[in-house]
């Protein structure tokens, strides 16, 4: 990743066309290392078949293509004072070329194009995603001006303007609810697992989904500095200050470059003054071509084809040897609650009946009410009762709940605050301590129970908890959750460290935190837009691909296909592995330019004996790099989904009506530490 390590110019990604012309320049590297690779072969074939010339221009061809792909990038850092493994490669393409040594400079180039390649494709990956992203902002915008409705761009909106917001349509930019009560789905933004109920005064923000009832909200930002709009500026900048961080092997070469550089000159000079100068400046030569890290630009790509490969057969995609390199230095981990650790699919998971009264009828009186309900509880309940009969003259109760008719006698369901729970009190308190949203069930004037609901945490959450924390890994949970559902979930799960109803901003700050207080790199681990400016921020973003939406998988830097967390510390066990054979691979090939250098200085190897003793160390550093594609399945894991092109959230199927979650946890020793997080765009518990 020349540009990286060697200061290229910062490419602008303002528009989509400069982001197609950058992937089209990906493919292109990919080609011509493939071009440098064939001519390098038809000159050494040629050779055999006697044919020098041929053979020359054969292996100048490949010198030329790959050095395509490095070479002015180097050039261009040189000018800004940057260093790294590229200009090392490029002083010792030049130096073998000097030399003559045509066949040499060819496979420098190619080697090390071929590494380019690999590590380059990882700096195209985000633009999509953020303009999934700010897809989430409607095409038009109903408005209020003068007492007429008005239809304009999302550009022309101004602080101020009351936006009309119907069912089922976004919210273009955050505002104050001003008119009308609903229920909205926040999930992409903020993470909040249930949508919750607003009216007049509560804050909305932008991309938000109106669930049910119609509602005029004023303005408080403009879609160029709405809540979306700060999201993607801060992945962004995250992006942009990540891309500058430079490789293990560029932190090698930093400093070994201006040393061998001086060397060769002092060589070079001094030898010129006392002998022949001819000869000390072909010695000169000799040891910029010793100096040449052969085996170090091919055992890096090699380590990380075998590791990347192998992950991917087993559902973890890695974005190239960066990534895979910070993952392996991983010590610390952020996790995401709603759809990481949760299955991000709300679910009946307990039933009180009151006295007297079967678990059965309560259901039933419930799924005949929401039968034909918009209310977002209504799938949920429906799932646990698919065999339901609609109810007469339902009507929703703004905020509160649905009321109807049931075998000829009145029927409501709701919130407890709007029905009172009676004999089912204590099964009301006892759920929501636990975190649960709670609905109350009416038939006839009568309390005959109350039904639980919570977005559950996958079966193997725990078990990936206590693997992490058993390789070292600390864990701690963001969420823009409510405090009381994310201290449930988490005492469940195991995590002790746990920070609530979070803003996306709020996420990324506060990984940029623990950083601060964790000795090695820190990985954050999220599904949802609300994620990605911590993905970004992070040493090295985790995505659950399969379902995550587009702006967490383009901007995070490895994602887990499938659905099993399990893979999360097989990951990082994995990496470390892949890490300590780069870092294995990079001491060998130092020690061997540190060796060759001297003897190549005093006149002992010659070109051809420095030239044979790179190729067999290439030859040992490729045989250990294979050694890090060995990565066993998970005992039971299912097959990983493919990444599909994903979808736009749709618009959750249940409601957090009284600002909690679901059934009681298992009894666990932790007490989690929680840390609830007030900051200004912050959704309040509801």
């Amino acid at each position: 990743m020349s540009d990286a390590c060697c200061g290229a110019d910062q490419r602008d990604h303002d528009d989509h066309d400069q982001d197609a012309a950058q992937r089209i320049r990906q493919v292109r590297e990919l080609r011509f290392a493939a071009v440098a690779g064939l001519l390098v072969v038809a000159g050494f074939v040629a050779g055999l078949a006697g044919s020098h010339i041929v053979g020359v221009v054969a292996y100048l061809g490949a010198a030329v293509i790959g050095g395509a792909t490095f070479v002015p990038d180097t050039l261009r850092g040189l000018r800004r004072g940057r260093i790294g493994v590229g200009t090392l490669m490029t002083i010792a393409l030049v130096g073998a070329l000097v030399l003559a040594q045509f066949a040499e400079a060819a496979a420098l180039a190619f080697l090390f194009s071929i590494s380019e390649a690999l590590e380059d494709y990882a700096l195209t990956r985000t633009r999509r995603g953020l303009r999934v992203l700010l897809a989430l902002v409607p095409r038009q915008v109903i408005v209020l001006r003068a007492g007429t409705q008005r239809t304009i761009e999302p550009d022309e909106l101004v602080v101020g303007d009351r936006m009309v917001v119907r069912a089922g349509e976004r919210v273009a930019s955050d505002g104050i609810v001003r008119h009308g009560r609903s229920t909205v789905d926040t999930s992409a933004i903020t993470g909040e697992s249930m949508p919750i109920e607003i009216g007049p005064g509560d804050t909305v923000f932008a991309g938000s989904i109106n669930a049910t009832g119609a509602l005029t909200i004023e303005a408080t930002a403009t879609v160029a500095d709405n809540s979306l709009a700060k999201v993607v500026r801060i992945v962004e900048d995250a992006q942009q200050r990540k891309g500058t961080r430079q490789r293990i092997a560029d932190r090698i070469a930093r400093p070994l470059v201006p040393a061998i550089m001086v060397l060769a000159a002092v060589i070079a000079g001094v030898g010129a003054l006392l002998g022949d100068p001819a000869t000390w400046i072909e010695r000169a030569l000799v040891v910029l071509v010793a100096a040449a890290p052969c085996a170090l630009a091919i055992s890096v790509p090699v380590t990380v084809v075998a590791a990347v490969g192998a992950a991917s057969r087993l559902g973890v995609l890695v974005k190239g040897g960066a990534a895979l390199e910070t993952l392996g230095a991983v010590r610390a981990v952020a996790v995401d609650k709603t759809g990481t650790l949760t299955r991000n699919r709300p679910a009946v998971t307990e039933i009180a009946p009151a006295d007297g009264v079967t678990a059965e009828q309560v259901l039933a009186v419930a799924a005949a009410l929401e039968s034909r309900s918009e209310h977002p509880l209504a799938a949920a309940i429906l799932s646990a009762a698919p065999q339901s009969r609609p109810a007469d003259e339902v009507t929703t109760v703004p905020g509160a709940g649905v009321e109807g008719v049931v075998d000829g006698r009145p029927a409501r369901l709701g919130k407890p605050g709007w029905i009172a729970p009676g004999p089912v009190q204590a099964e009301v308190t006892r759920l929501q301590d636990a975190g649960t949203t709670v609905a109350v069930i009416e038939h006839d004037h009568t309390v005959l129970g109350v039904i639980g609901i919570r977005d559950e945490l996958r079966p193997e959450a725990a078990e990936t908890i206590g693997a992490l924390r058993a390789s070292g890994v600390s864990v701690s949970m963001l969420t823009g959750d409510n405090l009381r559902t994310a201290a449930a979930l988490a005492a469940q799960a195991g995590i002790t460290d746990v920070h609530a109803e979070l803003h996306p901003s709020d996420k990324a700050t506060l990984v940029e935190r623990l950083r601060a207080t964790h000795r090695g790199a820190i990985a954050m681990v999220g599904d949802g837009v609300n994620d990605a400016p911590a993905l970004a921020t992070a040493d090295v973003g985790i995505a659950m691909g399969a379902m995550g939406t587009d702006v967490a998988i383009e901007t995070a830097d490895v994602a887990l296909m499938g659905t099993d967390l399990r893979h999360l510390p097989q990951a990082l066990a994995h990496a470390r592995h892949a890490r300590h054979i780069m870092l294995q691979n990079i001491g060998l090939s130092a020690a061997i330019v540190l060796s060759l250098v001297p003897l190549a200085a005093f006149g002992v190897l010659g070109l051809a004996t420095v030239v044979l003793i790179h190729e067999l160390a290439e030859v040992f550093v490729i045989g250990n790099g294979i050694r890090a594609g060995r990565l066993r399945p998970l005992p039971g894991a299912t097959k990983p989904e493919p990444i599909a092109p994903q979808q736009l959230p749709a618009s959750s199927s249940s409601v957090d009506t009284d600002g909690c979650g679901c059934r009681a946890p298992t009894t666990t020793q932790i007490t989690p530490k929680v840390t609830a997080t007030p900051l200004p765009l912050t959704l309040r518990d509801r």
